[in-house]
């Protein structure tokens, strides 16, 4: 059984103390490519840091982001919309925190630098879209239910990176709206992407306690364990393609 090596690990964008996790397997020799993980709106929590231990198991260096900073989560919707409210009204900001924070998988002694992706989920989803669409230096970034308008933005003439994005064909919370404006973006730059719709999802189809939370706060949610597991299985395939292994 692999041996994966988990720490917290702090780092700071704008003189605010970020804390996100890094998950790595130990048995596994030298660098290898770094995948940053971006939180739902809830903040860096369990969840977002149980998928930086998958991509540890599949052999990647794995790093849960805080955005929010001071390692901050939600209590309820009400916490979590406000939080992400925030990041929204300050892009400039947020893509600081999500730089500092690549930087800091860059510089980890088990992290090939040149070989390096984001995933993201809800917020986050939506977030490392739009880091592509800005020109991050990631080769490869995957959506989960994510806010892909984040992405319907002026950018650079190019884009170069792989873009993945995994929606809910039953999302109520994804409209078309954002989905053409995130369709108009890739078209407009030649992007490598694909959408892919994953019949009968609601949002949050990837988090196991999305039915609680739809049962306990009256959200269009819910947990689907097809969707999750084939859309997981597909980003794991789509790495072994873009970092050559």
């Amino acid at each position: 059984m692999s041996d994966i090596h988990t720490e917290e690990i702090n780092y700071s964008a704008d003189g605010i103390d970020m804390q996100g996790y890094i998950a790595w397997n130990s048995e596994q020799d030298g660098p290898r490519p770094g995948v940053l993980v971006a939180h739902e709106w809830w903040g860096c929590n369990d969840y977002a840091k149980r998928r930086a231990r998958m991509l540890a198991r599949a052999g990647y260096t794995g790093l849960a982001i805080d955005l929010y900073g001071g390692g901050i989560n939600a209590a309820n919707p009400e916490e979590a919309g406000q939080l992400m409210t925030g990041r929204l009204d300050d892009m400039e900001g947020t893509r600081t925190r999500f730089n500092a924070a690549l930087e800091t998988l860059k510089t980890h002694e088990k992290v090939d630098a040149t070989r390096t992706g984001a995933i993201g989920y809800c917020f986050g989803g939506g977030v490392v879209t739009h880091m592509a669409r800005m020109g991050a230096a990631l080769n490869v970034v995957g959506s989960f239910h994510g806010a892909v308008g984040m992405a319907a933005v002026d950018g650079p003439d190019h884009i170069d990176c792989q873009v993945m994005v995994y929606n809910g064909e039953a999302d109520v919370l994804i409209g078309d709206d954002q989905i053409d404006g995130f369709r108009e973006q890739m078209e407009k730059t030649a992007a490598r992407y694909q959408f892919i719709q994953l019949p009968g999802a609601l949002h949050g189809f990837s988090n196991p306690m999305a039915s609680t939370n739809a049962k306990k706060y009256g959200l269009p949610l819910a947990y689907n364990a097809l969707a999750d597991e084939s859309s997981w299985a597909h980003i794991r395939l789509t790495f072994e393609h873009v970092f050559g292994q």
